[in-house]
């Protein structure tokens, strides 16, 4: 038996399996932007050569299914369309919710460049859900499938009332912690926006759309007869030592849950 001093002590290594799975994600993520890039250009590309051909007018072209690229995706990007998602009963309806959400863990290790490329917010203490409005209702589904509320609202296609600003068959789609004490949607993130997918884009972008676009709906107002619940934004920060400092100490209108990181 080899003396105690020859004993292998234990080591992190030096790049855990947690920084790992961030770069594989982050790569993934950065190769699909380059990929849906690709294919705008090459449409773009051909739509300008069809009119350099063809000055005059020209009868629309159909492209049939089979000659559009195909390209694999996740669960998030997988079958995005809400309104065929919304045919489905029964498990498997609850089982395609469930598979859009992000669920978080446990920081374990500090990341590399936490400063510079990361965001934090108090989580909001409740249940966690994602929120679906289109074709004139509002629903809200739990982590596991199954419905939380069913109630008109103020987001687009959210409710029986006359929307000038948007489609009739428009959607959003909203990643929420409903917050009981106070009868509040805090909206941690937006997946979609009247149609416009917004799973690849930076959470930069996601958080500017998110405050900008949910206030000029109404959403956040007062709960009235009609609207019984109400959405709100959580406050973001930076991630270096101001910001850590303002999302742990600073007062919200919720109670807390922790933090949440962003990359």
């Amino acid at each position: 038996m080899a003396p105690p001093d020859l004993r292998r002590p234990f080591k992190r290594t030096a790049i855990s399996d947690q920084q790992r799975r961030r770069e594989l994600s982050l790569q993934r993520q950065s190769q699909n932007r380059r990929d849906a890039q690709q294919q705008a250009r090459c449409l773009a590309s051909s739509v300008l050569s069809l009119q350099s051909q063809y000055p005059d007018p020209v009868p629309e072209l159909e492209i049939e299914p089979e000659s559009q690229p195909q390209q694999e995706a996740g669960p998030l990007t997988k079958d995005l369309d809400i309104r065929q998602a919304s045919k489905l009963r029964g498990p498997e309806v609850r089982k395609w919710f469930a598979s859009q959400l992000m669920l978080p863990e446990w920081m374990i290790d500090v990341p590399d460049r936490l400063s510079h490329d990361w965001y934090v917010f108090a989580r909001p203490a409740g249940k966690r859900c994602i929120v679906v409005s289109s074709n004139g209702t509002t629903v809200s589904r739990e982590r596991n499938g199954s419905i939380l509320h069913h109630f008109p609202s103020a987001l687009p296609s959210g409710a029986r009332t006359k929307d000038p600003s948007g489609s009739a068959q428009s959607y959003c789609i909203l990643d929420c912690i409903f917050h009981e004490l106070d009868q509040t949607y805090y909206v941690i993130d937006m997946v979609c926006w009247r149609g416009y997918s917004l799973y690849d884009c930076t959470a930069e972008f996601r958080f500017f759309w998110l405050n900008s676009k949910l206030a000029e709906t109404g959403a956040c107002d007062a709960p009235s007869h009609y609207y019984k619940f109400r959405f709100s934004t959580v406050p973001v920060y930076n991630c270096d030592q101001r910001g850590l400092y303002s999302a742990y100490i600073e007062s919200v209108p919720y109670a807390k849950d922790g933090l949440l990181f962003y990359n």
